[in-house]
C-alpha cells in the first residue's frame, strides 16, 4: 500500500474525501466521535469538524442531535466528545474501569477531599430531588451531615466522577457548562442495557476503529477509543487476518510499516475517486491530527496545538487550523473572529517546505477562508498581505 492510498483511505473513512455526509447524524457515525472544546476563539471545535464535512452544516442540527433527539450522548474517549447513542452499551463497559481509575487518583481525591462517599450522596441526592444541576448551583455550599465543609470545588468533582463513571449524564450545555442529571433520565432507553462482555467490547473497539481508519497497526486501531491495550489490538488484527475480516498490508515508507487494512480497502478507494485540490480548513483537533505520529508519517506534517504554549514558546500561533489540499496537508493558519468587527482575521499563514502559493492556490485559500466565515458568521475575511 503507497502513502497515497493510506491517506486517502484514511480521508475516506473520516469523510473528508468521497460523498458527503447525508446530514451530521450519518458525519458523526462515519468519524465514530467528534471532540468538544470550550476554545471559541473561531468556533467550537464540534462545528468547525463537522462544517469542514457537511455542506450548508448549521450549528443547531448538532445541537437537536445532542440535546432534543438525543441520538447522540456526550461522554469520554481520549477527551469530551459526542458519540453515536447506538455506542452507549459500550461505554458501560469502561464506567466501572472509570470509576476504579478515579478513586485510585491523587489528583481526583485532593479535588474532593477525605470525605468522598459523604460528598458523593450529597450530589447524587441534590440532583435526583432537584433535578438537572450545573457546578455553579453548588458554589453556595449547604450543609452536609450539619456541616458546610465543601464548596463548589469539591462538588464540581463529584459530579465529574458521578458522569465518567456512568450515574450521571450531561443533560444539555449552557454557555457551554455542562448540565448534569441522571442517566436513567437523560438517556432512558439505554441505561438499561446490558453490559457487553470483554470480549465484545474488544472486537467493537478494534473492528469500528478500522471501519474509520482504513489501514492501521495495532497501535492505531488502540489509540482510536483508547479503550483497548495495544498488545490486545494485536491479537485481534491476527484474529481478523485468520477470519478474513482484515488483509495483511505493508504501508511503504522509511522504514515500510506492517498493518492491517478492511478487506475492500481498494474497493472504498475506487469509490472515494481523486482528491482533486479543494482545499479545508481542519480544525486543531480533526480526527485526521489526533494521533500526532500518523500524521507525521502520513501527511509529513507535524503539528502540534500551541493554546496552552507561552506565546513567546509558540511556533505558529493560539489556534493554527491545518489546510487540506486534495489529499496533502500544504500549510496552516492562524484565524481569530473579530466578533465585534464581524472579521475573520488571518493573523498568519505558513505553507509546507515545498509547497508555492501561486495564484490558484491562494483563491483555493480564499474561498476555503470564506466558506469557514460563512459558517461562523463573519461579514468577510481579512488575509496578511504579502
Amino acid at each position: 500500500m503507497t502513502p497515497s492510498q493510506a491517506r486517502r483511505l484514511l480521508l475516506a473513512g473520516q469523510a473528508l474525501l468521497g460523498a458527503p455526509p447525508r446530514d451530521a447524524a450519518e458525519a458523526v457515525d462515519r468519524l465514530g466521535f467528534v471532540q468538544m472544546d470550550s476554545i471559541n476563539i473561531v468556533e467550537r471545535a464540534h462545528h468547525l469538524t463537522l462544517g469542514s464535512r457537511l455542506p450548508g452544516y448549521r450549528r443547531p442540527d448538532f445541537d437537536a442531535l445532542l440535546e432534543g433527539e438525543r441520538r447522540l450522548f456526550e461522554h469520554w474517549t481520549h477527551d469530551a466528545s459526542a458519540i453515536p447513542l447506538a455506542f452507549y452499551p459500550q461505554w458501560k463497559r469502561r464506567f466501572p474501569l472509570r470509576r476504579q481509575h478515579l478513586l485510585a487518583s491523587a489528583w481526583w481525591r485532593e479535588r474532593v477531599g477525605e470525605q468522598v462517599e459523604t460528598l458523593l450522596k450529597a450530589v447524587r441526592a441534590r440532583i435526583r430531588e432537584e433535578g438537572p444541576l450545573m457546578s455553579a448551583d453548588f458554589e453556595h455550599p449547604k450543609a452536609v451531615g450539619g456541616s458546610a465543609w465543601w464548596g463548589w470545588k469539591p462538588a464540581k468533582a463529584a459530579l465529574e466522577f458521578l458522569w465518567h463513571t456512568g450515574e450521571l449524564a450531561v443533560a444539555r450545555r449552557v454557555n457551554f457548562h455542562k448540565v448534569y442529571d441522571l442517566a436513567e433520565r437523560v438517556l432512558p432507553a439505554h441505561h438499561g442495557l446490558p453490559v457487553p462482555s470483554r470480549a465484545a467490547h474488544l472486537d467493537w473497539a478494534c473492528a469500528s476503529a478500522l471501519d474509520r481508519l482504513g489501514a492501521a497497526t495495532p497501535r492505531e486501531l488502540a489509540a482510536f477509543w483508547e479503550a483497548v491495550a495495544p498488545a490486545e489490538a494485536e491479537a485481534w488484527c491476527a484474529r481478523a487476518v485468520r477470519t478474513g475480516r482484515a488483509v495483511p498490508v505493508e504501508i511503504q515508507g522509511e522504514p515500510p510499516r506492517p498493518a492491517v487494512a478492511v478487506p475492500d480497502w481498494e474497493a472504498r478507494l475506487r469509490e472515494a475517486g481523486e482528491p482533486g485540490d479543494r482545499m479545508v480548513l481542519l480544525c486543531p483537533f480533526d480526527p485526521i491530527l489526533r494521533d500526532r505520529a500518523r500524521a507525521l508519517r502520513l501527511f509529513g506534517f507535524d503539528y502540534r496545538f500551541e493554546a496552552f504554549v507561552p506565546q513567546a514558546k509558540r511556533q505558529y500561533g493560539y489556534y493554527v487550523l491545518p489546510i487540506l489540499e486534495g489529499e496533502r496537508l500544504v500549510g496552516r493558519l492562524d484565524p481569530k473572529f473579530q466578533r465585534d468587527r464581524g472579521v475573520l482575521e488571518v493573523q498568519g499563514l505558513w505553507w509546507e517546505p515545498g509547497i508555492r502559493p501561486g495564484k490558484a492556490r491562494l483563491q483555493r485559500l480564499e474561498r476555503a477562508a470564506e466558506d469557514l466565515a460563512a459558517r461562523i458568521g463573519a461579514a468577510r475575511v481579512e488575509l496578511p498581505r504579502g
